[in-house]
């Protein structure tokens, strides 16, 4: 009949008030050109698995095997053995990797904005022009970070970001270019050290080709969201 076993495709929950902003801000971007979007510095924070399990292994069983050990599908809980990393780039080029310790909160971001984000801002966009891009996590919203931002916005401008929206970061998909090479490294890294190191030796090797692309294309991605009203999209 033409069906299919297929995984359903993942997106986030999207309330009635999250697609009105969504779609709020691909109105107030739709004439933007690529040109535009250069001025941008995208960053994003993402979390790495020692022990990588994609959730999509079928198996054929009967009822009474779920579990016998040839039908068991073993995982590890996430603590002690992931490594997190913030990142950013530009269309112009990518910016450092930071491994964060434990869990990102408001006192290590704004570290991470003081030490790293304003100086490359400062060097990349020196004219003032260049636009930051972070998303609603909590720590990305608190106070003192909020303060931070406002004393130095004659540095730079901090875009207003739609919650709920990785379908507009480009970074996301540099996440995917890392997280691909390094489940295809043979042997596989062992301990954190060696994730980590293979984690910043596959950011540093993403040709400059595939960010710049990734930036030309968000006219594309605004129409999107504006042909869906808000609403999910595929990228």
């Amino acid at each position: 009949m033409g069906y299919g076993s297929r995984r359903p495709v993942r997106t986030p929950l999207l309330s009635a008030v999250t697609k009105i902003k969504r779609l709020q801000f691909a109105q107030e971007h739709k004439n933007w050109t690529a040109e535009h979007w250069k001025k941008v510095m995208w960053s994003d924070e993402s979390r790495f698995q020692l022990h990588h399990a994609d959730g999509r292994v079928r198996i054929w069983r009967k009822q009474h095997e779920s579990m016998h050990p040839t039908c068991m599908n073993t995982t590890l809980q996430a603590d002690g053995s992931s490594v997190m990393v913030w990142g950013m780039f530009s269309w112009h080029d990518l910016g450092p990797l930071i491994r964060v310790e434990q869990c990102l909160n408001s006192t290590t971001y704004l570290s991470i904005v003081a030490d790293q984000i304003h100086p490359i801002m400062l060097m990349a966009f020196p004219n003032g022009d260049g636009l930051f891009q972070q998303d609603n996590a909590p720590c990305h919203g608190a106070h003192i970070v909020q303060e931070w931002f406002q004393e130095h916005e004659g540095d730079f401008t901090l875009l207003r970001w739609p919650p709920q929206s990785p379908d507009l970061n480009p970074i996301e998909h540099l996440w995917d270019e890392v997280k691909r090479a390094t489940r295809q490294l043979a042997p596989q890294p062992s301990n954190l050290t060696e994730l980590d190191s293979a984690i910043h030796q596959a950011w540093c090797q993403i040709p400059r080709i595939t960010f710049q692309h990734l930036v030309e294309s968000m006219p594309r991605r605004i129409a999107t969201v504006l042909k869906a009203k808000g609403g999910p999209t595929k990228y």
